[in-house]
């Protein structure tokens, strides 16, 4: 029988990376779920949706992404970061569902020089990281049968950082960008089969879910516009010198890159290494 997710946030980028796997064979059924269908900041309306359709998953891709909005509205953040995977929660242990909840690099400082782990104890700087800290801990307090993920520098079907380097490489001869932030650029289609391959599983706890390997935004740029055939030159620079040039820019983890120790430990799901599965998505 197949086992029957539901996916919230199914607009965004990973949501449609697990529809797309899904659709090419029978061992799942999706029922995705973006904003317009499910509140779930509403407990109530959770609670009856999950009861309603009776999954067997739910996979929590709904978040609250724009760093520099979450640092303006801190509350708006934790009410989408923290208590929706709450009420998930509650509902998933409520309906004897599991959960698999989407977090980030950015529970933790970036402040270090290796990568962090999932034994490594988080302290968020931001508050984007503090508010998906919060859901995690939430999912932890309250689900029964939980998977939760971190991840990093997604990119996939949507708005992202790729498309947005091609689009600027049209219009410009030389692009300033980044290159003492360092983390692992990850595509969507590599994360969306990593959930579905511990979907089936009891195999629970926190996972770091990116493609291996570490770059900087300026390198990941130059690979970019390498595969694309583009002449567009990628300037280095700093930190510093893009909040200077945008002042309103809320701070960045300056090391943030994660190792994927517990699918290592505990399965034989492996990422590939980031410049193969950026190498997939421009083709």
């Amino acid at each position: 029988m197949a086992c029957k997710l539901m996916v919230t946030g199914c607009n965004g980028q990973l949501g449609r990376a697990i529809r797309s796997l899904t659709e090419e064979g029978t061992e799942f059924t999706y029922l995705g779920t973006d904003v317009e269908d499910l509140d779930i900041t509403d407990l109530e309306s959770v609670i009856a949706y999950v009861k309603s359709n009776q999954p067997d998953v739910i996979v929590n891709c709904a978040a609250a992404t724009n760093v520099d909005g979450c640092e303006k509205d801190e509350d708006g953040a934790f009410r989408i970061n923290a208590i929706g995977p709450r009420n998930l929660a509650i509902a998933s242990a409520e309906c004897g569902c599991r959960l698999i909840h989407i977090s980030t690099d950015y529970v933790f400082p970036g402040d270090g020089s290796s990568p962090y782990t999932e034994f490594d104890t988080p302290a968020p700087k931001s508050a984007y990281g503090r508010s998906k800290l919060a859901g995690e801990v939430f999912v932890r307090q309250f689900a029964k049968e939980w998977f939760i993920i971190r991840t990093a520098w997604l990119y996939g079907d949507g708005k992202n950082f790729v498309r947005t380097m091609l689009s600027l490489a049209e219009k410009n001869d030389t692009i300033g960008v980044v290159d003492d932030q360092l983390g692992n650029p990850t595509s969507a289609m590599e994360l969306a089969r990593a959930v579905l391959g511990l979907a089936p599983t009891r195999c629970y706890g926190i996972y770091h879910g990116t493609c291996e390997g570490i770059c900087s935004w300026a390198e990941f740029t130059e690979e970019i516009f390498r595969l694309k055939g583009l002449s567009t030159k990628v300037e280095h620079i700093s930190s510093e010198e893009y909040k200077r040039r945008f002042p309103a820019s809320a701070d960045r983890p300056a090391y943030s890159a994660l190792e994927n120790k517990m699918f290592a430990l505990n399965t034989e799901i492996r990422f590939r290494h980031w410049k193969d599965a950026l190498r997939e998505y421009l083709s």
